[in-house]
């Protein structure tokens, strides 16, 4: 049974995007992350962050994360803000995102590169910012997720 995005709260990202999205698009367009939204624009595996925040908005299956994907208004502004960070003169993510958000995008990068068949996005922020190394520990809970489905 094919499961839908109704499934997957997805609502809960949108409802978080819709109060900040103009204000991470003109972050991230200055190049100076100010503001606390990393959660819900780039979201990562669940088991993570340890934060209420970091557990709510994080992708807890491969399912979610398609489900996310294949939603137009979350994959558009996800493709749209990895973009603004594609094209940042910056090249060091420590100084555009702080820290530890610098590694929270690592680890989103690698959810969504390995998620997501032949799109560059993901890979392009990757091999601008960690020199192409994809998040180890998101890498591990993708293959523990792929193991608890076979």
């Amino acid at each position: 049974m094919k499961s839908s995005n109704k499934d997957y709260n997805l609502e809960r990202f949108k409802i978080a995007q819709d109060k900040c999205y103009h204000k991470v698009k003109a972050e991230l367009s200055t190049e100076r992350k100010l503001t606390h939204w990393m959660w819900y624009i780039f979201p990562q595996v669940y088991g993570l962050g340890q934060s209420a925040t970091a557990q709510f908005y994080s992708i807890k299956s491969l399912p979610e994360a398609n489900a996310y994907w294949r939603d137009p208004l979350l994959a558009g502004r996800l493709k749209e803000c990895c973009q603004l960070l594609i094209d940042a003169r910056e090249t060091n993510i420590t100084k555009i995102m702080g820290s530890p958000d610098d590694l929270k995008l690592c680890s989103s990068m690698t959810l969504f590169d390995h998620v997501i068949d032949n799109n560059s996005v993901f890979k392009l922020v990757l091999e601008k910012y960690y020199n192409a190394s994809a998040d180890p520990l998101t890498l591990e809970k993708i293959a523990s997720w792929n193991a608890a489905s076979e």
